[in-house]
């Protein structure tokens, strides 16, 4: 038996990891392996049970999962980003969780053939559709404009807001019906938003007030704020069930927005503790996952779904964003990107046992009809939505734009040798002396200090997805880096070497800085002193008679290359770690000495 639970325990983390690996390795949704794997080991093979692993703690763990998971959600919610979405936000997380309840549950009951009471509760349940889902789709969309926030506020918040309203029809099924119903909705709906939400902020505040006032290590930090989130969670849950998940969103989102203290180290420990939940949860939930049952084989059901995709997501966006000013290819993009993720599937499964416990025929067909309907929309979403998001042009393929700290004479340069070759510059520097000169120059150049919490949110990042820190400050560059890891990636952020080159390394370990840029010399005073001497930032194209060779003969070993741009319009940018090897047909960006150039430059 022992040997059996172990089993099953490793091969939860394995498959759910190797699941994760996967799906990035062959640039496909997570959850679509996760929902795989799990049925694989599950039902198929029977290598994993969770009732028998976790017996009756399964759920209650599941629950908490979600907490920690939804939290981490809300730490994602900046209200900055709400400036000028604010509208739309809140029509799709109101107008639109009406109409997608209302008619997901006609859908239910006229199409998928369900009772009329099961139908509304799935209609509730097909409300949400997560951070577990959304955002790594965003991440690998990386849509323009505000349409990636709007996306984002509304998967993150509709997670607690139908999580409540499944319970509270359910609680109405419970009392046979809707008589007396109102007033269970009423009672139900201030005690979460009242209670839930007061509770909430509650813990955010206590949080704030132990980092603050220094009342706890930094090595309990983390584990301090889980055990906050957890007993908000099961606060709120035991003064009404379901509220919990709004309070550990607001508790989230309160935390991201105060101004006191930073959680940058929070938000580090829960996104990696968010990756092996959402692993471990699907598998898990899976593995349950009776494929013997009916619905799989009964069309109605993938009318069902298909009605969902088609039908019901397209009228609820319709009518949530009426008035809005969003453009046709916005509205369209939102549209196809309606996901169904991990709470959907752990408040249905809860839902089944208590409709079991209580005598209510029906409540089995719901957890297969509901992963049904997460399996689907994680298949047709994830797969097709980062092509429709290019088709529409709401989003670029692989952005190549380079966002640049420093606006000084020399960081000018290279925005207009890059412009030049048509990639789209940003230009960040907190002297508006050399701001202004570089929009005399035509470049888009903002006054803003790069280490600005809200930076991302004020400065435009259409088509943007490398930074580089240019500025002469060492310490500034290397925070400026992690700064911008988390939004272009630790393989798409660049520094200057510091002082002393890139061997000295500045005493900073690899994980406290980026990539050195250029050459291992290639401090901010050593490129000063080139461009002072004369030299000057060049585009030199490469052909089968002017190669490298040829480049390094002409202008010496004094030349620094900076970026090859390859014949498919690809930027490559030389590091001290990968120096230069372009090809015929690239274009080489260099630092050159002024020379007699031949024909073939």
């Amino acid at each position: 038996m022992t040997e059996h639970l172990l089993v099953g325990l490793a091969s939860i983390i394995v498959l759910g990891i190797l699941a994760q690996w996967l799906a990035w390795r062959l640039h496909l949704p997570a959850i679509l392996l996760l929902l795989i794997f799990g049925v694989v080991a599950g039902p198929v093979t029977g290598v994993l049970n969770p009732d028998l692993v976790f017996g009756e703690l399964l759920f209650p763990l599941v629950s908490i999962s979600v907490a920690i998971i939804l939290f981490e959600g809300g730490l994602n919610l900046k209200l900055s980003e709400l400036k000028s979405a604010r509208s739309v936000i809140g029509g799709l997380v109101t107008t639109g969780i009406v109409i997608t309840w209302v008619l997901a549950a006609t859908g239910a009951y006229f199409i998928a053939g369900l009772e009329l009471r099961l139908a509304v509760l799935l209609g509730a349940v097909l409300v949400v559709s997560g951070p577990t889902v959304i955002i790594p789709l965003l991440r690998q969309i990386r849509p323009l404009g505000n349409i990636g926030s709007i996306v984002k506020w509304e998967g993150i918040v509709n997670d607690p807001i139908g999580a409540l309203l499944a319970v509270l029809v359910f609680e109405v099924i419970l009392l046979g019906g809707a008589e007396g119903g109102a007033s269970v909705v009423v009672t139900g709906v201030l005690k979460a938003l009242v209670l839930g939400g007061g509770i909430g902020v509650a813990g955010a505040g206590v949080i704030v007030l132990l980092l603050k006032r220094y009342y706890i290590p930094d090595f309990l930090q983390n584990p301090v704020s889980l055990m906050l989130v957890v007993v908000c969670y099961v606060t709120s849950e035991a003064i009404q069930p379901e509220s919990g998940l709004l309070s550990v969103t607001v508790m989230g989102m309160a935390l991201a927005n105060q101004q006191f203290v930073s959680i940058r180290h929070i938000l580090e420990f829960k996104e990696n503790l968010r990756v092996l939940l959402i692993a471990s949860l699907f598998i898990i939930l899976a593995a349950r996952l009776p494929i013997e049952a009916p619905v799989f084989s009964d069309p109605r059901g993938w009318l069902f779904v298909a009605a969902l995709i088609f039908v019901v997501r397209p009228l609820a966006v319709i009518g949530a964003t009426f008035k809005s000013s969003l453009t046709w290819r916005e509205r369209l993009f939102l549209m196809w990107i309606a996901p169904r993720g991990i709470v959907a599937a752990a408040v249905v499964s809860v839902f089944a046992i208590r409709l079991s416990e209580v005598g209510i025929e029906g409540g089995e067909t719901l957890v297969p009809l509901t992963f049904q309907v997460i399996a689907a929309t994680v298949a047709v979403y994830g797969l097709t939505s980062p092509l429709v998001a290019r088709l529409l042009k709401v989003a670029l393929p692989n952005p190549q734009g380079v966002l640049i700290a420093g606006a000084h004479a020399w960081a000018r340069e290279i925005g207009l040798a890059l412009e030049a070759s048509q990639f789209p510059v940003v230009l960040i520097d907190s002297n508006w002396a050399n701001v202004d000169e570089a929009r005399k120059a035509g470049l888009d150049a903002h006054y803003a200090n790069v280490l600005s919490e809200d930076i991302v949110v004020d400065v435009p990042m259409d088509g943007i997805g490398r930074f580089l820190a240019l500025t002469p400050n060492d310490e500034v560059n290397a925070l400026a880096v992690l700064h911008f890891v988390d939004v272009f990636g630790r393989a798409e952020v660049y520094q200057l070497a510091p002082t002393g080159g890139a061997s000295s390394g500045n005493g900073l370990p690899l994980h406290l800085r980026g990539r050195y840029l250029f050459a291992k010399e290639a401090t901010f005073g050593y490129v000063s002193r080139l461009l002072e001497g004369g030299a000057r930032v060049k585009a030199v194209p490469m052909t089968e008679e002017f190669d490298l060779e040829a480049f390094t003969s002409m202008y010496g070993s004094t030349a620094l290359p900076l970026f090859v741009v390859s014949g498919s319009g690809k930027l490559g940018i030389c590091t001290a770690a990968r120096l230069a090897e372009p090809d015929s047909g690239d274009v080489l960006i260099s630092i050159v000495d002024p020379v007699e150039e031949t024909s073939n430059v």
